[in-house]
């Protein structure tokens, strides 16, 4: 069955599973997520659709074809380029990877635990950054398509430790330079792996191993980003923007999903809590959506301010990531001054109720 098929059904069922017991909701959505992302790696829009021009912006001396485009996560091993690039994407993001392959987390005999808060517009997921590594997943690489930009998330193994793991980084991040990546992302905020933190002392020392063996090395215009949690304080702003542009950043985005269940909790839909309960219990991860996109917002609303009070010597750029589904979300991130807005949740929603016309749609309503 053909994905855009699978999602439209899965739609219609999706807000009747609390009546079902969790532990069975977990385990039929993350074997059923698996396979819808099967079948979407097969689907190629029949037609293109290419963005009103003047939804482009250039960043870096790169133009990304729209303001939005997906989040580290989605395409783990450079999957979907093509599908993404003729949808009308404004960029494309690979990863997030490792040098090493790693198979994910299984935990309570779910390998790879989702599972979504649809009255939330919401999900929970406990993956454990599953992909091919570096060393393959850097000659995924491709060739541009409706010139929509390529970029990487990539970040320390968890499974290497000290000064290997970074030397390890850094090799990763020259086979993405040597196949023409267009920029690269560094996660520093990864849930489910004990790696990721913005306050971890060590931050610091790893940030700025990547600029004297990465940064200062570079043969050419390769814009590095760092990627924050939601979970970042705004009083961190100061002092973690300060590092970036002192070390030679290109760019900062708030950020991943969330930790914060407590806070979370409020936000979901009461028939949801149980659910939303079950797995934060039983496997944890990171939180994403709807409930994310005050957070996303005035983290990076915030950013923008910090940068232009104190500008850096280098051309550098805020992202926004989390709980953007709308052109109304977009729109707020114009007038904060956010130019790139990445997006997971969101999409996989309008996928469902619109298939390859998301981005389509989403533009619909640009003059307004």
């Amino acid at each position: 069955m053909k994905a855009t098929t699978l999602a439209k059904w899965e739609s219609k069922i999706r807000p009747f599973i609390t009546k079902i017991p969790p532990e069975i909701v977990v385990s039929r959505y993350s074997k059923g997520r698996l396979d819808f992302l099967d079948e979407l790696k097969k689907e190629i829009p029949s037609e293109d659709y290419n963005p009103p021009e003047n939804l482009s912006r250039v960043l870096w001396g790169i133009k990304f074809c729209s303001p939005i485009m997906n989040a580290a996560g989605m395409f783990k091993n450079g999957e979907c380029y093509e599908l993404v690039a003729k949808q009308g994407a404004g960029g494309y993001l690979g990863g997030t990877s490792t040098w090493n392959s790693r198979k994910g987390n299984e935990k309570e005999g779910v390998y790879l635990p989702f599972v979504p808060y649809s009255r939330s517009h919401s999900a929970s997921n406990y993956l454990g950054l599953p992909n091919d590594g570096d060393e393959t997943n850097s000659r995924r690489v491709q060739k541009r398509i409706n010139g929509c930009p390529f970029g990487w998330s990539t970040m320390g193994s968890p499974d290497l430790q000290g000064k290997e793991k970074l030397e390890y980084l850094v090799k990763g991040m020259k086979l993405y330079e040597r196949n023409e990546i267009d920029f690269i992302e560094i996660n520093e905020s990864c849930p489910n792996t004990q790696h990721g933190k913005p306050q971890d002392d060590d931050l610091a020392n790893r940030l700025k191993y990547v600029k004297e063996n990465f940064l200062d090395q570079r043969k050419r215009v390769l814009p590095v980003i760092v990627k924050f949690s939601n979970d970042t304080q705004v009083e961190q702003i100061p002092s973690l923007l300060d590092l970036l542009f002192e070390l030679g950043y290109d760019g900062v985005n708030f950020g991943n999903s969330s930790t914060n269940y407590a806070k979370m909790r409020e936000m979901i839909n009461k028939s949801e809590r149980k659910l939303f309960d079950y797995f934060t219990k039983t496997f944890g991860g990171g939180f994403t959506g709807e409930p994310l996109k005050e957070m996303s917002l005035e983290l990076a609303s915030r950013a923008v301010e910090y940068v232009k009070d104190g500008p850096p010597k280098q051309e550098f750029h805020v992202i926004r990531t989390g709980g953007i589904s709308e052109w109304k979300d977009i729109k707020d991130s114009e007038r904060a001054g956010i130019l790139l807005n990445q997006w997971f949740t969101g999409y996989f929603e309008k996928f469902a109720e619109q298939g390859h016309d998301v981005y389509k749609n989403l533009f619909k309503d640009v003059d307004n």
